[in-house]
C-alpha cells in the first residue's frame, strides 16, 4: 500500500522529492510533538481533577469538623449549665444541713438542760 502512496511522486525532480521528504519528516515530527503535548495535557487534566477532588474532600471534612465543633460547643454549654445547677443545689443542701445541724445542737442542749432539771 505504501507504493500507492508514493506513486504520485513519480517523475518529480530530486530537489522537489527532497523537499517533500523534508516536509513529511517535519509532519511526522509535528505529529509526535502533538502526541506528546496531548499526553501532557491529559496528564495535567488528570492531576487537576485529582486536586479538585482533594479540595472537595477537604471542604467536606472541614464542614464535618465545623459541625462537630459546633455540637461539642453546645454540649459544653449544656454541661456548664448542668454544673452550675448542681453547684447551686449543693449549696442549698449544705445550707439545709447547716440549719439542721444547728437545730440538732439546739435540741441536744435542750435535752441536756431538761436532763439536768430532772436530776434536780
Amino acid at each position: 500500500m505504501s507504493w500507492a502512496v508514493e506513486e504520485w511522486k513519480e517523475g518529480l525532480s530530486p530537489r522537489v522529492l527532497q523537499k517533500i521528504h523534508e516536509l513529511e519528516s517535519q509532519v511526522d515530527k509535528l505529529k509526535k510533538e502533538r502526541q506528546q503535548r496531548q499526553f501532557q495535557l491529559e496528564s495535567l487534566e488528570a492531576a487537576l481533577q485529582k486536586q479538585k477532588q482533594k479540595v472537595e474532600n477537604e471542604k467536606s471534612e472541614a464542614a464535618t469538623l465545623k459541625r462537630e465543633n459546633q455540637s461539642l460547643m453546645e454540649l459544653c454549654d449544656s454541661l456548664e449549665k448542668a454544673k452550675q445547677k448542681i453547684s447551686h443545689d449543693l449549696q442549698v443542701k449544705e445550707s439545709q444541713v447547716n440549719i439542721q445541724s444547728g437545730q440538732l445542737n439546739s435540741s441536744k442542749k435542750d435535752i441536756e438542760r431538761l436532763e439536768q432539771e430532772l436530776k434536780r
